[in-house]
């Protein structure tokens, strides 16, 4: 199986960290879960429903929409909270990546553990910009706001393209295919990590400073 990869470049400053980075992963897991699966016998199934809600950002001028879950959004929210943190503490110029990884799970014989199959990884990589003043700050919150529209965008892009997904499963192969943990609803098994790293470079960080001083100097 060959493993789907998609990344973005992302550049904020330090409080837009969090912010846009839920927007990103909330945005690919409302198009990578359903409602849950509701099993009549073996092979036949219904679907429950699936709920949204609009989030409105208060460091970016920004409005999201993402899965109506509480526990999602706490998973999600510990894992960006880790980053933030991570990258806060780095001192590395706040240089770092997130990766979201969808994956199939493959039963092995004993006493061998499951395999775990990526179908398709989504890298954010990110970049923090230090601003001087309140006056770049709100040029940032509206351009960081402008540039996550066309992420958001080119997201659904690709997950409107006719590419693999794992076939639905039958009801005892559900656990390798959806994290069923959750009881609001159904994503696609993943899993999120984290570099902080001083190599990714800094071109997007460039551009930014240069789209805060060009705005400046209208």
């Amino acid at each position: 199986m060959n493993c789907r990869s998609e990344i973005l470049e992302v550049s904020v400053e330090g409080r837009q960290v969090e912010e846009a980075m839920l927007a990103v992963l909330h945005t690919i897991l409302l198009h990578r879960s359903t409602g849950k699966f509701h099993y009549k016998k073996e092979g036949t199934y219904s679907i429950g429903t699936v709920g949204t809600q609009d989030i409105d950002c208060d460091f970016i001028e920004f409005t999201y929409v993402r899965v109506s879950s509480e526990e999602l959004d706490r998973a999600l929210h510990k894992a960006v909270s880790e980053f933030k943190d991570a990258l806060r503490n780095s001192g590395s110029d706040g240089i770092g990546q997130v990766s979201l990884e969808f994956y199939q799970k493959k039963k092995s014989r004993w006493p061998f553990s499951d395999e775990c199959i990526p179908w398709e990884v989504w890298t954010i990589k990110v970049n923090v910009v230090s601003l001087a003043n309140e006056q770049e700050r709100q040029i940032c919150r509206e351009k960081v706001g402008e540039k996550l529209g066309e992420k958001i965008i080119n997201i659904v892009e690709v997950m409107n393209r006719h590419e693999y997904l794992p076939k639905m499963p039958t009801q005892s192969e559900v656990d390798n295919v959806f994290d069923t943990s959750l009881k609001d609803v159904q994503p696609y098994l993943y899993k999120i990590s984290y570099q902080i790293t001083d190599s990714l470079g800094t071109s997007v960080t460039t551009t930014m400073r240069r789209l805060i001083k060009d705005t400046l100097a209208l």
